[in-house]
């Protein structure tokens, strides 16, 4: 579980921990170029869990329409403050509701980043990957990253792929897309929505 939800003071330190990191020039975002090598121009973007907003809020800089949502209002609420060109939602992916929030149209991709799986309870999982990827229109990409000793291993992912309606089409160990081997310890996931129009 997310600690920034029993600790707001976690989310706080979460949040300047990554301003200072930008503000010194780290590179914090490598996960959003990826997305952005995937992505049309000018693409519809869901950044499911998407916490202080570092990786929509490129994507937006960049050009796609973004989407953020996280459980937890301390983030959120950092995101639009920092990347106001996006649109920043509080709400649980486990019961997402889009078109509940007036974001009925689908989207042509979706990043589940920074372990976003790993800090679900085990059995929100599945459920949770599955609303994130029925957002995606067919054909469209769902990129997930874990890391292999959260728990939530790459067998675990693949488990719930075909009820979510998703099909792996690349994995790598790293977000710069260095090669996945059995021994790596993340998992670059790229994975494509099936159903009518596919490709």
């Amino acid at each position: 579980m997310w600690p920034g939800l029993a600790d707001p003071e976690h989310s706080r330190w979460y949040v300047e921990r990554f301003r200072v990191m930008g503000a010194r020039g780290d590179d914090v975002e490598g996960e959003s170029r990826l997305v952005d090598v995937l992505a049309p121009r000018g693409a519809r973007l869901l950044d499911a869990g998407c916490g202080p907003g570092r990786h929509g809020g490129h994507l937006a800089r960049l050009g796609h329409e973004v989407v953020g949502v996280d459980i937890d209002p301390v983030l959120v609420s950092a995101a639009r403050e920092d990347h106001p060109d996006a649109t920043w939602l509080v709400a649980d992916l486990a019961t997402l509701d889009l078109a509940a929030e007036g974001q009925e149209r689908p989207f042509d991709g979706a990043l589940l980043a920074g372990n976003v799986l790993d800090f679900l309870p085990v059995e929100h999982r599945a459920a949770a990957l599955g609303r994130v990827a029925a957002a995606v229109r067919p054909g469209g990409f769902v990129l997930v990253g874990c890391r292999v000793s959260r728990g939530f291993t790459p067998a675990d992912l693949d488990a719930a792929l075909p009820s979510a309606g998703l099909t792996l089409q690349h994995r790598f160990a790293t977000w710069d897309l260095r090669p996945w081997d059995e021994d790596a310890t993340f998992a670059v996931s790229v994975l494509r929505r099936t159903g009518p129009g596919s490709r």
